[in-house]
């Protein structure tokens, strides 16, 4: 059975060793990947999300269909509600304060519930330059570690990254192989361009 493999927004990216074998939306990559290991079974094949290196597995011997529910399942948004027109849901946890914390809450328009989320928000709004740089960061920590931890200059262009060294990195990594350094290039544009 042929499967749509239609795009979307995510882009996901698969590394056979250090060699890319595939980049695009989730269903597309995934279904290059498996026409890639089809024709390679010994592969080793780690897939990334593109923006934020975390790892995503996949078992590529089950077939094409069962490939794409998989894949949808695991580029599934955390909260769908957005498209559907229905209200977020809320997560009720525990939140420990001093009493008079829960007093000044409780004087607050809305009461307890409102306030702490509008103080949420306030701080999220705040600190989203730097919160963009550190996972901008991290998404290269990340990617770097998983593909080039043995690499030379793999330590050097991890201290260079968080020194905020861009000539340096660059420097490190130019021995490096030639589809990973041009990873590392991709992801270290969001990580310079937030500071």
């Amino acid at each position: 059975m042929t499967m749509n493999c239609m795009t979307n927004e995510t882009q996901w990216i698969a590394f056979d060793g250090p060699k890319r074998i595939a980049q695009g939306a989730p269903r597309e990559m995934a279904c290059q990947a498996k026409e890639y290991f089809e024709s390679h079974p010994d592969a080793c094949i780690l897939f990334f999300d593109a923006a934020t290196s975390h790892q995503i597995h996949i078992d590529l011997r089950i077939d094409t269909e069962h490939l794409v529910r998989v894949v949808d399942y695991l580029n599934k948004p955390a909260l769908a509600h957005a498209s559907t027109g229905q209200k977020p849901f809320l997560v009720p946890q525990e939140v420990t304060l001093l009493p008079r914390h829960w007093e000044w809450l409780a004087t607050q328009p809305g009461g307890e519930s409102v306030a702490l989320r509008k103080l949420v928000e306030q701080a999220m709004r705040a600190s989203g330059p730097t919160d963009a740089r550190r996972a901008a960061q991290e998404a290269v920590y990340r990617f770097m570690t998983a593909m080039a931890g043995d690499e030379r200059d793999y330590e050097e262009a991890i201290r260079a990254l968080y020194k905020g060294d861009r000539a340096r990195i660059e420097s490190c990594i130019a021995s490096w192989p030639e589809d990973i350094r041009a990873h590392v290039g991709t992801l270290l544009g969001p990580a310079f361009a937030a500071s």
